[in-house]
């Protein structure tokens, strides 16, 4: 296995707090003999419900970081999905924000686009960019600059039943969206269940709108006006519609969310699963006689082959009053040796060349070494290979926008109309194109920097 390095301090940061423990020294004498210590810096630090499964984990870092960083002490809390917008929100608007913050880029391009996160391409060298795989590091770029640095991935692969797919007729699940209507009908009629659930619910998941861009749709151009109203974005509506309409989706792919696909691939009601590596632990806790049943697959793309990465970022609210410490905890949580450390213990992927180089290594030794008759030890191995190998083409199809949520819902809204037969295909492409570019009219210059 390649040798990581061992965790570092930044080094300007390092030559800057050896001048400064210079210049301070006789002070520092001085409050000595009085019986007086130096106040500590305290640098707070959010993550996203990381707690209780990595405390150690966490714990561990923040204690390593402090002993090589005298005089600033971690704060770590540890947020809910659903409660991070609303506190966040709050504690920006009352000028009490964290130091660093775990988010998503969907979410930390809303506070960058209103000047509320640092501009990092002022803090972070080229040389430590290069460190990042540039797919990841994209992820948190715009217009303002960088806002983020990439943390931990996850791409998507595909659970497939091996029974419903071999009463279809099929071997080996479809790669292509081009290839999902024909094997579809294939299960429909010998099963009588479907192959996929993909959620039309406009808050849920975005993978109907990757699946547009993997099919050749650009969403917006560059004034952020309508470009899906094409021949490519007919084709998408018109794909999605035909499906439903001939029953080869569930119904209720129109009123609810991802969960109810896990929901339906447990019960063995579904041929085909889109999640991530992680999910393999949960089927087989669930549901252990349709986790023996399950075959690992690459996800569905398009002609290009290419697939969606899911980045989790650290982002510095531009209100830090240690900034600088902010970033170089950052770049230490996500060095090789730590991002290495966690993609092991939880099943993600790093965003660092390193990291992942070493994670390959350890995926080839498991191979050769991996006995045949252990089945949950092989689809373990193929799930990490999958993944691995998405990456390698992997992008983050749905950039980082302050107003992608909004676009999805409009796209959703109106191709679920065209779903339940309301209009055409092509009337809804028209109808939704319509309603952004009003919505962009309205909502010009209305942005406005966070106090």
């Amino acid at each position: 296995m390649t040798k990581l390095p061992s965790p570092s301090p930044h080094p300007w940061l390092q030559q800057l707090r050896c001048g400064v423990c210079g210049l301070l020294l006789p002070l520092v004498v001085v409050l000595q003999g009085c019986g007086a210590r130096p106040p500590q810096q305290q640098l707070e630090f959010w993550t996203l419900q990381l707690s209780p499964k990595f405390d150690a984990y966490l714990n561990g870092l923040v204690e390593q970081w402090e002993a090589q960083n005298p005089g600033v002490d971690v704060r770590w809390t540890d947020i809910p999905w659903g409660a991070v917008e609303q506190k966040l929100l709050a504690a920006v608007f009352a000028r009490t924000a964290p130091d660093l913050v775990n988010l998503n880029p969907s979410f930390a391009v809303n506070l960058a686009s209103r000047n509320g996160l640092l501009d990092l391409d002022d803090y972070v060298s080229s040389a430590e960019r290069e460190r990042y795989l540039e797919g990841a590091w994209q992820a948190s770029t715009g217009p303002m600059g960088t806002f983020g640095i990439p943390w931990y991935l996850t791409s998507r692969i595909t659970l497939a039943n091996k029974e419903l797919l071999r009463a279809a007729g099929y071997g080996q699940p479809p790669e292509r969206w081009e290839e999902l209507p024909a094997f579809a009908e294939a299960v429909k009629e010998a099963t009588g269940r479907h192959a996929l659930f993909i959620s039309v619910v406009p808050d849920d998941s975005a993978e109907i709108l990757e699946s547009f861009v993997q099919m050749g749709v650009q969403l917006v151009d560059e004034q952020k006006g309508a470009a899906f109203n094409t021949p490519a974005g007919r084709r998408a509506f018109a794909f999605w519609t035909d499906l439903y309409q001939r029953g080869l989706l569930p119904r209720e792919v129109v009123s609810q969310g991802h969960r109810r696909a896990i929901e339906l691939y447990q019960s063995g009601d579904l041929a085909l699963l889109s999640t991530s590596a992680a999910a393999l632990n949960s089927i087989r806790t669930n549901a252990p006689t349709v986790a023996a049943l399950t075959h690992v697959a690459p996800s569905l793309t398009g002609p290009d082959g290419v697939t969606n990465v899911a980045v989790m970022n650290l982002v510095v609210p531009e209100q830090s009053k240690q900034p600088e410490e902010a970033v170089d905890f950052a770049l230490f949580v996500t060095n090789a040796a730590n991002q290495y450390a966690f993609a092991k213990a939880s099943g993600t992927l790093p965003s660092v060349e390193e990291a992942m180089g070493a994670l390959k290594q350890d995926v080839d030794q498991a191979q050769e070494k991996l006995n045949p008759e252990d089945e949950v030890a092989v689809q373990e191995l193929a799930a990490q290979q999958v993944s691995l190998s998405a990456l390698e083409g992997a992008r983050v199809l749905v950039p980082a926008d302050p107003e992608i949520k909004q676009l999805q819902a409009v796209i959703y809204r109106h191709l679920q109309r065209a779903m339940l037969g309301q209009v055409s295909p092509e009337e809804a492409v028209e109808a939704a194109a319509a309603e952004w570019n009003h919505h962009l009219q309205k909502r010009h210059g209305q942005n406005q920097p966070i106090p």
